[in-house]
């Protein structure tokens, strides 16, 4: 087994027959101030429980949304050790990769860049953007046109990655509205297996964003719903 990958919240091993291994760890990312925010870019606390409870969460989702006919790389997991087996994806743009963002209601950076122009909780409507996975250049977002441009993500592909994301958006969204829950946003990494587009990553409480009577839950507040 070997390491490929030591990530803020995962590490990602080469099992060396065609599959990956990711084994979730207890960290959190934090923002500037040190908050707890999962589109935080540094990690700042230590959570005794945190992987194995973000690996029942992502278990449970992956397996709804295989369910739906939708591709992901998820093959199994296994909660005791903390560890998913996957199949192993072509990222998008061929370094970090980006991120595809839906929201649902603004909050958190949508509000710090367009604060001036819409209200905390406002409907988005299933909005979707893009950001590239860059931490020294704070993540930025990036249009349909430069991704095209910059050979990272073709029109088609784009349009595909915009739908895929709504329609897992909208299984969530109501499974965590059933549980009487509020998802604001929440973000995913596609990639490329086969030749095909596929969700991979996971499913954690770090990228999204849910809320209880108008409170952001924090992890151990979201995974109670789903013990």
């Amino acid at each position: 087994m070997k390491l490929l990958i030591s990530g803020k919240t995962k590490d990602v091993y080469d099992l060396g027959d065609g599959t990956y291994l990711m084994k979730f760890k207890d960290d959190a990312t934090v923002d500037a101030d040190g908050n707890l925010d999962p589109g935080g870019n540094t990690v700042g606390a230590s959570i005794e429980g945190l992987g194995k409870a973000s690996l029942r969460l992502t278990r449970y989702y992956f397996e709804k949304i295989n369910a739906a006919g939708i591709f992901t790389h998820y093959i199994s997991s296994d909660l005791e050790a903390g560890t998913m087996t996957v199949r192993p994806a072509e990222i998008f743009g061929g370094k970090t990769g980006i991120e595809v963002i839906c929201r649902l209601k603004a909050t958190g950076s949508f509000i710090r860049r367009y604060g001036d122009y819409c209200t905390e909780g406002q409907d988005l409507d299933y909005f979707v953007e893009v950001s590239l996975k860059d931490n020294e250049r704070g993540d930025p977002m990036i249009g349909n046109d430069a991704l095209n441009l910059l050979n990272i993500v073709s029109y088609a592909d784009y349009d595909d990655l915009v739908i895929r994301a709504k329609q897992v958006t909208e299984i969530i969204r109501e499974d965590l509205a059933a549980r009487g829950l509020t998802l604001y946003d929440i973000k995913f990494e596609f990639g490329r297996i086969d030749g095909k587009v596929a969700l991979i990553d996971e499913f954690s409480w770090g990228i999204m964003r849910v809320y209880k009577d108008g409170k952001w839950l924090q992890p151990f507040e979201l995974v109670k719903y789903f013990e």
